[in-house]
């Protein structure tokens, strides 16, 4: 499982980093051109694992930001006064209408008891 915690990822960085220095002094010593070196298959595969820790590395970082700024979000709701809300009131000088619907339904009533 891939390890999400900052502590350890940075830790791999190190170790990643000093095995990287180990094969560029074995091969320097060994007297290879620079050019070369830089295709050696090893120093290619380390240098990623180092753009991939340092890459994870940033990502937890801005997470770890994220939750932070969340948890002060949060806070400051908590904190702040509540407003209550008022509850509506009817209007007591309106008189209330009828629907169209309504108004239809009590005129066709009112033909019918005409009838």
């Amino acid at each position: 499982m891939v390890s999400k915690s900052f502590e350890s990822r940075e830790n791999q960085k190190e170790y990643w980093g000093s095995k990287l220095n180990q094969r560029l002094s074995f091969l320097t010593e060994k007297g290879f051109e620079p050019g070369k070196i830089a295709k050696d298959v090893t120093v290619r595969k380390l240098r990623a694992k180092l753009r991939e820790t340092g890459s994870r590395l940033k990502t937890i970082a801005s997470k770890e930001k994220k939750v932070k700024e969340m948890a002060r979000i949060k806070a400051e709701k908590a904190a702040a006064p509540k407003e209550e809300k008022g509850k509506k009131k009817k209007e007591a000088g309106k008189t209330t209408e009828k629907s169209k619907r309504q108004q239809k339904k009590s005129k066709k009533q009112a033909n019918k008891s005409k009838e």
